[in-house]
């Protein structure tokens, strides 16, 4: 589906950050017939995906900064707002933390990182000449965002207050106990709790990416090097599964049924 403007509330763009950029571009690249258009930046490249000339997403390196501090190749989510300053501001009041101060992207819009309570990181996107993905919910996009949180009671309160979604508890498909977040009538993302048996895991947000086949996605991603953390399995969306790059990094792919 192609759009123009993300409503402020909603997840608008994902990048991945990478321990060695050359092979995430042949990864994800080859995975979701991605065209790759890299562009130099102080920070390194970014490189922007796109999908028939519509940016749907972006890969770029870890900085020197999470690379001297350990940080594994991740995805990373943002979130549109109307004021990425007074937001800001706002994670501070509610407990979170803030890891990259408000700062302009040239002329395409204005971000911050920032932590929730639990710990997990995310960010906003304050939108100028880039709307963010152009993009979603149609197969080789990002269509869903996902927490998992060692504590979804700190969760749920943080994210109503700050964005002011309205929240409804629920169960997943695993028996673990999740909360689902509506901005206005409209789902905004769910908040999932990391169980026991997940071993260790901090907090983090996770990306599904919608495919038109999840079995054929996965075969293609063990021949790139990749591999199945959980088999498919089918949940109300859809068909989805959990996969590994070869740099560690993981995502979520579904066949959606609508």
């Amino acid at each position: 589906m192609e759009v123009t403007r993300h409503e402020p509330g909603t997840f608008s763009w994902v990048e991945y950050a990478a321990t060695d950029l050359r092979a995430a571009k042949e990864f994800y690249g080859k995975l979701f017939g991605w065209s790759l258009d890299e562009t130099p930046t102080p920070n390194g490249p970014y490189v922007m995906a796109r999908i028939d000339d519509k940016d749907v997403a972006a890969l770029m390196g870890l900085s020197d900064q999470e690379r001297e501090q350990g940080v594994p190749a991740h995805w990373n989510s943002y979130v549109t707002v109307d004021s990425v300053d007074a937001v800001t501001t706002k994670v501070r009041d509610l407990g979170g933390r803030v890891l990259a101060e408000p700062f302009d992207v040239m002329e395409a819009g204005r971000m911050a990182v920032v932590a929730d309570p639990t710990g997990a990181p995310f960010s906003f996107w304050q939108p100028g000449a880039a709307i963010g993905a152009e993009r979603v919910n149609e197969p080789n996009t990002f269509c869903w965002n996902e927490l998992y949180t060692n504590d979804l009671d700190a969760a749920e309160r943080f994210y109503t207050a700050l964005f002011g979604w309205r929240s409804a508890r629920g169960t997943s498909s695993e028996n673990s106990p999740l909360v689902e977040l509506y901005n206005g009538e409209r789902p905004a993302a769910t908040l999932m709790a990391i169980l026991p048996e997940w071993g260790p895991m901090p907090s983090t947000w996770g990306v599904y990416f919608a495919v038109a086949d999840c079995e054929a996605t996965l075969e293609r991603a063990k021949s790139l090097g990749g591999d199945v953390v959980l088999p498919p399995r089918d949940i109300p969306p859809g068909r989805f599964a959990v996969l590994r790059d070869p740099q560690g990094g993981s995502c979520s792919v579904i066949k959606l049924k609508g």
